[in-house]
This record gives structure tokens, sequence and C-alpha cells, in this order.
């Protein structure tokens, strides 16, 4: 890849207001519009449950953040044509069917600020509507024709979907060190903003270089992205997040913020963790005593001070390609991602 030897570091910026997603919202919006077409349009169903199910979550108010990458990639490698947009829609409806997937699993009341979709609709339907968008997804990527995007996709939602059983066997295990957490994470977050990205690069005809340098970008900011998840669930109000604070200590999820503070913790902290993680301390009062723990023991900072070392691996991951608008956006997205408090 050209410029790939290069002693140029963009790094993480000290700024005077907050990081914004403004330059990725603007670089991408009229990629978007039709990204958001083909999703309107391949969610609809002759079974009325189908697009109402889909478009309780569709429509909720998420960002739309990898399919945003990929446009904004697409747009970095200076591609001109339309096929991304198919594929930005898969790459949304196979995020999409994993968090209904997920919150079926999770016994979720809420996503993104309301109901989530098993409570409206029921478990069973939205499994089902969770499977039919993974056919909606898998759809789009035969009609691009590539089959190295197949590969590529196809493999990431394998990955996803063991990363997820993964976790769900580490749930409630107390010993899972932050090396297998960050392997999880890797798997059921990272593979597919890392998928996202590379995509592009493919439909762009770039190389084999450009393409591990985007699947690095978006592995990374993966990562990152899910440490940031975890230190808000101990660090903010349901109000703010859009989920329930404390999801993840009442569920028994060993997330970084709860392995830390087991591994700096004395013999009694650890007590505490062990029947909190076994699901024998559930109650509002041990959720305080678990947040008051983490912050004595300074682990949101930790996480997040995690999340911006792969923050920074990101953004050095795309100085390859050339300055300008895109580069300049998807790097301050990064920074956004790791400075958000909700």
């Amino acid at each position: 890849m050209r410029g790939a030897m290069t002693a140029q570091v963009i790094n993480l910026r000290s700024r005077e207001t907050q990081p914004s997603l403004a330059p990725m919202l603007a670089l991408t919006a009229a990629g978007m519009n039709s990204v958001n077409s083909v999703i309107l349009d391949r969610m609809q169903s002759e079974i009325p449950l189908i697009p109402a199910l889909a478009g309780h979550l569709i429509s909720g108010g998420g960002k739309r953040m990898r399919p945003m990458l990929t446009v904004a990639a697409a747009e970095l490698c200076g591609y001109q044509g339309n096929r991304h947009h198919k594929l930005a829609a898969a790459v949304e409806f196979i995020h999409t069917a994993t968090l209904l997937h997920d919150d079926v699993v999770d016994g979720s009341d809420l996503r993104r600020g309301k109901a989530a979709a098993n409570i409206v609709f029921g478990n069973p339907a939205t499994v089902l509507v969770g499977d039919f968008l993974f056919t909606r997804a898998f759809e789009l990527m035969v009609e691009d024709g590539s089959l190295r995007v197949l590969k590529i996709l196809s493999k990431a939602s394998s990955i996803i979907a063991e990363g997820e059983v993964d976790q769900l066997t580490a749930q409630r295990k107390i010993e899972t060190s932050e090396e297998h957490y960050l392997q999880i994470i890797g798997s059921k977050t990272a593979a597919l903003f890392a998928a996202a990205t590379r995509i592009a690069a493919v439909v762009a005809e770039k190389s084999e270089a450009e393409e591990q340098a985007l699947d690095a970008y978006g592995r990374n900011l993966g990562i990152a992205f899910q440490l940031v998840d975890d230190a808000i669930d101990y660090d903010s109000e349901a109000a703010e997040s859009g989920k329930d604070k404390g999801d993840d200590f009442r569920e028994g999820k060993m997330t970084l913020p709860v392995i830390l503070a087991y591994a700096r913790g004395s013999e009694e902290e650890r007590k505490f963790w062990q029947e909190a993680i076994a699901g024998f301390r559930t109650e509002d009062e041990d959720l305080a005593h678990a947040v008051e723990l983490i912050n004595r023991h300074k682990c949101v900072e930790a996480t997040r001070e995690r999340a911006r070392h792969f923050a920074q691996r990101a953004i050095d991951s795309i100085v390859g390609f050339p300055s300008g608008e895109a580069r300049n956006a998807m790097a301050e997205a990064v920074e956004f991602a790791v400075a958000r408090r909700y």
C-alpha cells in the first residue's frame, strides 16, 4: 500500500470541545440515504409482524455506526460506485439480528431507551425475525456477486456467533481473565466492525495491504467501542445510556471493570464479587457496592484507558491512506467513540 511505511502518527487529540460524529455524518450523508432506502425496502414482508418487529429496533435511534463505516471507508478508498450501499445494509441487518437475539438471551427490558423487541413482541417472534434479517443480509451479499465479500461477511457472522456463545459460557465465571474477555469482544463486537470497513476496500479493488489496514481500523475501533460500553454500564444512568444501569452486573457478565476490580480487590472484596457474579448479590444496594468498589480501584478509568489504546491503534492503521476529509472524519469518529459517556 502506498505510504504504508511511514513515521506519521495521528494522535488522539486533546480538544477544547468534545470530538463529534458530525464530520462522519457529513461525509456519509448521501451514501447513508441510499443505504437507508435499501434497509427500508428489504425489511419488508407480506407477514406484517416482520416489518413491525424489525422496524421497532431499526427505527429505534441507533447511530448505524457499522454501515456508516462501510460508506466512510469507501470514500477513503475513492470508490465511485454504489455496490457498497447494499453491502452496508447487509452489515446493518447482521448487527440488528444479533441485537434481537442478544435481547432474548439476556432477557433485556430496554434497547436504545425503549422497550426491547422481546418485551413487546415476545421471545419466539424476536428470534425468528432476527433469523429473517440474517437471511436478508445474505441475499444482499449474494446479489453483490463477489465471493470475496461473501467470504468476509459470512466469516464475520460465524465469528460473532462464536463470540456470543463464548460470552455465554463465561457468564458467572469469576475466573474469566482480561485476555479471555478481549478475545470475546474481539469476536462478538469487533469482527463486524472489521468486516464493515474491509469490504469497502474489496469493492474499490484496493490492495491486500489496504484491505488489512481497514480491517485493523475496524477491529481496533470495535474493541475500543465495546470497552467504553463496559465502562458506561458502571458509569451512567439508564436515562442517558438507553439501557438499565447495572444490566451487566445482574446478568453476571464478566466485563473488564469487574475483572479489574476483582484482580485489584482485597480478600473481602473478592468474596463479594464471587457472590455477586454467581447471582447471589443482585439487589440495588449490591449494585451500589459494586460501583463503589469499581470506583475505589479506578476500574472505569482503567477500562477507558485500554479503550484509548485500541483507539490509537485504529487511527494509526489508516495513516497510509491520503489525508483529507475522509481520513479526518474516520479518525475523529474513533475519538468520539472513546470519549462518549452514553
